[in-house]
This record gives C-alpha cells, sequence and structure tokens, in this order.
C-alpha cells in the first residue's frame, strides 16, 4: 500500500457517509410531504346519544341466597286397610283442608255399617218386650204374685237389652266412622308432594 491509498480512503468513507445522509433526508422529505385531498371534508360534529337526567322512584331489589322450609308438614296415611281406588289430585298442586285425596274400596265399610245397624235395629227390638216385662214384674212382686227371682230375672234382662242397645250404637258409630275413613282427606291446606302409595 503506498500513501496516497492510505490517504484516499478516509476521505472516500466521508463522502460515502454525506451521499448516504443526503439520501436518506432526501427519501424522509418526499414521505412526509403534502397528502393527496381524496378524503371528504368532515360535515360537522359525529352524532351522539343523549339522555336527559331526571329523577324518579327505582325499586332496589337484592338478591340474597337463602332455605325456605314449610310452616307445616303432614303426611297423610289411611285409618282404614283396603284397596285405593282412586288418587283424586294433580301431585304439586295446591289442596284445601277437608279435600278428598284417595278413594278406599267402600264395599266391606259399606257392609260392615248395614250389619251394625240391622244389629242396632234388633237390640232395639228385643228392649221393648224386657222393659213391658220388668214393669209388669215390678207392680206384681209388691203383691207378691211373683216371686223376687223372677222379678230379679226380668230387671237383668231389662238392663242386658239396655247393654245391647248401648253396643249396638256404638258398633253402629265405629262402622260409620270406618266407612267415612275410606275417604282419605287432607289434614292441611297447603301444596301436596308426592304420591307414594303402596
Amino acid at each position: 500500500m503506498n500513501s496516497i491509498e492510505v490517504c484516499m480512503q478516509p476521505m472516500y468513507r466521508t463522502r460515502l457517509m454525506t451521499v448516504v445522509g443526503l439520501l436518506a433526508v432526501g427519501i424522509m422529505m418526499v414521505g412526509c410531504g403534502k397528502k393527496n385531498a381524496a378524503t371528504p371534508p368532515a360535515s360537522g360534529p359525529p352524532e351522539v346519544g343523549v339522555i336527559v337526567v331526571k329523577p324518579e322512584r327505582v325499586a332496589l331489589t337484592t338478591e340474597l341466597p337463602g332455605r325456605t322450609s314449610p310452616l307445616l308438614i303432614a303426611e297423610v296415611r289411611p285409618q282404614v286397610s283396603g284397596i285405593i281406588q282412586k288418587r283424586l289430585f294433580v301431585e304439586g298442586s295446591d289442596v284445601k283442608a277437608g279435600q278428598v285425596l284417595y278413594q278406599i274400596d267402600p264395599a266391606t265399610y259399606q257392609a260392615a255399617f248395614a250389619s251394625a245397624k240391622a244389629a242396632l235395629a234388633r237390640a232395639e227390638a228385643n228392649l221393648i218386650p224386657a222393659r213391658l216385662k220388668e214393669e209388669r214384674f215390678r207392680d206384681l212382686v209388691k203383691i207378691k204374685a211373683v216371686s223376687q227371682q223372677d222379678y230379679d230375672d226380668a230387671n237383668a234382662a231389662l238392663k242386658q237389652a239396655e247393654a245391647d242397645v248401648a253396643s249396638a250404637k256404638a258398633a253402629v258409630e265405629t262402622a260409620r266412622i270406618n266407612l267415612a275413613y275410606t275417604k282419605v282427606t287432607a289434614p292441611i291446606s297447603g301444596r301436596i308432594g308426592r304420591s307414594a302409595i303402596t
């Protein structure tokens, strides 16, 4: 390498850097020039929605987690046994106290009720002659026309006939209650749940 070449290198670099710098400035000037007026001019401010604020009543609600439990719960069970003929409600519906929910086959209970009424009629029929006999013997024992034993027997027969009538009346009432129990009713008003009959 000679001395001329060494001197020219730094100068050549300086010129090259100057040319590159001028070119870069020129490109930047072209990019920052005035834009083409192809876009239409804006016509006033853009439209926006407006709400007028005024005082008014607002219902405030708050959702809170919780559990409810019924005031009354009743399990419906039949008082008498038998075959359920009908279910007279829809599960989940509202029922009123006393409303019939199930109908149990009443045939045997109707027969028992009729039999009890017949037994009562027979007991009442037996009571009449027993009472008349006791009244007759009461007067006859006073004048010693019958023995005291005969009067005591007539009095005992009257008391037994009266007891038979009372027993027959109780049997009629029991049969009537059992017949009424063939209609299973709601004990309380409310919403009925699932029917689980077996």
